[in-house]
C-alpha cells in the first residue's frame, strides 16, 4: 500500500491583519504564491511534476475570489498544467488540503501534491463574503436552531462556562503561548520554516513581554447583553489577550509517497499517519477536536500517551483547555513553539502553518508521533496524526 510523506514545510511570517500590519502591502495571491515558489526552490522539486495544489482560503470573495490556489500557483511561475483548487472548511481549510492531498497520493491519484493556505484578514476581513443583510445558513437551520447560533467568542465563553476555566487560567495559557514562540524564535527554531517575505522575517503578534497582570487588564472582547440574558452561565472571560490575534499570511507543504521521495531524492520529513474529521454541536461550535482527537487515535491504533507533540489550534484559550481537560493530554507537549494566540491566526492558512511547525518541531524534539487538531466554525474539526522519520 502506498503511503504519503511530507518532504518540505513552508510559511511566510505571520503579520497582522490591519492596514497598517507588516504584510498588508501583499495582496493575498502574491502571499500564497511566495511559499510556493520557496517551496519547489527548496525542494528542489520540478513544478511541472505537481500534479495539483490545493489550498485552503476562508473569506473567498475579492482578492480572495475566483479560486486564489491557482492564480497563486500562475505567480510562483508553475506551468500552466499544474491544476489547482481551493477548498473551505473554515478555519480548518488547509489542514483540509493536507488531508486531502494525502489521500490522494494513497489512491494513487498523484504523485506529488502540494497542500497549502493563504489568508490576508487586513485585505480581506472576516464576514467579507456575506454582504450585509443576507443570511448564509438558510431558512431550515434557522428551524433547527430556533433560538438561533451563535459566534465564536460566545462559544468561546460557553466552552468556558462549561468546563469551569477561569480567566487566570486563561489568561495564564496565553503567556505562555507567546513565552514558547518568543523562545522559539530566539533560538532560531523557526528559521527553517519561515520564509522572509518584503523585509519582514519575524511573527508580527509574538509579545516577549505579555504577563499575566498585563492580560488581566483587558475588557472582556464579545459581551452582549443579549446573550448574556439567554446565557446566563458566561461570566465573560475571553479577551482579545487569550484569544487569537486577526493576521495575514500563507503556508504550504509538499506531498509525495516515499517511492516517489527516493525515486527524486528528496528526503521525508514524516509520515501522514491518520486522518479524521467530524462534526459537533454548531452552539458551542469549537469542541469537535476532542471527538476528532479521540476518532484519530482509534483509526491510528494508538492511544494518548503514543503521542510525543501535539498542535491543537489556539483559536481561544479556552477551546485547548476544554480539549486537555477531556483529554488528559500534557500540556507541556502541546504547542511547544508556541500557538496561534502568539503567532497568529490567519485563517485559511492556519492549518498548513501549524503542520509546517509541527513536523519541524519533530525534528528539533525527537519523538516518534504527533497529532495536530483544529477546531472549525460550524461545529466542525480535523485531526491527523503524523509520524517522524
Amino acid at each position: 500500500m502506498r503511503d504519503a510523506v511530507i518532504v518540505e514545510a513552508v510559511r511566510t511570517p505571520i503579520g497582522k491583519g490591519k492596514p497598517n500590519g507588516a504584510l498588508a502591502h501583499v495582496h493575498p495571491v502574491e502571499l500564497l504564491a511566495h511559499t510556493l515558489r520557496t517551496l519547489v526552490e527548496r525542494s528542489g522539486v520540478d513544478p511541472a511534476l505537481i500534479d495539483d495544489v490545493i489550498g485552503g482560503t476562508v473569506d473567498q470573495v475579492g482578492e480572495q475570489a475566483m479560486n486564489t490556489t491557482r492564480y497563486a500557483a500562475l505567480s510562483a511561475g508553475f506551468p500552466e498544467t499544474v491544476p489547482a483548487t481551493t477548498v473551505d472548511r473554515q478555519c480548518g481549510s488547509s489542514q483540509q488540503a493536507v488531508h486531502f492531498a494525502a489521500q490522494g497520493v494513497i489512491a494513487g491519484a498523484y504523485d506529488l501534491v502540494v497542500a497549502c493556505g493563504v489568508e490576508s484578514m487586513s485585505r480581506v476581513p472576516m464576514w467579507s463574503n456575506v454582504p450585509e443583510g443576507k443570511d448564509p445558513f438558510g431558512p431550515g437551520v434557522a428551524e433547527r436552531y430556533k433560538e438561533g447560533l451563535v459566534p465564536q467568542g460566545i462559544s468561546a465563553e460557553l466552552i468556558a462556562a462549561k468546563w469551569s476555566i477561569t480567566r487566570e487560567r486563561m489568561d495564564a495559557f496565553a503567556v505562555s503561548s507567546h513565552q514558547k514562540a518568543a523562545a522559539a524564535w530566539e533560538k532560531g527554531l523557526f528559521d527553517a520554516e519561515v520564509a522572509p517575505l518584503d523585509g519582514v522575517s519575524r511573527d508580527e503578534c509574538v509579545r516577549p513581554g505579555s504577563t499575566p497582570e498585563t492580560l488581566a487588564g483587558l475588557r472582556p472582547a464579545y459581551y452582549d447583553p443579549n446573550f448574556a440574558e439567554r446565557f446566563p452561565q458566561i461570566e465573560w472571560n475571553v479577551t482579545a489577550g487569550n484569544a487569537s490575534p486577526i493576521n495575514d499570511g500563507a503556508s504550504a507543504v509538499l506531498i509525495t509517497s516515499s517511492e516517489t521521495a527516493e525515486r527524486l531524492g528528496l528526503r521525508p520529513l514524516a509520515r501522514l499517519h491518520s486522518f479524521a474529521v467530524t462534526g459537533s454541536d454548531p452552539i458551542l461550535m469549537l469542541t469537535g477536536v476532542i471527538p476528532a482527537t479521540e476518532k484519530v487515535l482509534r483509526r491510528a491504533h494508538l492511544t494518548l500517551d503514543d503521542i510525543d507533540l501535539f498542535e491543537v489550534n489556539e483559536a481561544f484559550s479556552s477551546v485547548v483547555l476544554a480539549w486537555q481537560q477531556e483529554t488528559g493530554a500534557d500540556l507541556s507537549k502541546v504547542n511547544v513553539h508556541g500557538g496561534a494566540i502568539a503567532i497568529g491566526h490567519p485563517l485559511g492558512a492556519s492549518g498548513t502553518r501549524l503542520t509546517t511547525t509541527l513536523v519541524h518541531a519533530m525534528r528539533e524534539h525527537g519523538g516518534r508521533y504527533a497529532l495536530q487538531t483544529m477546531c472549525e466554525a460550524g461545529g466542525l474539526a480535523n485531526a491527523m496524526v503524523l509520524e517522524r522519520l
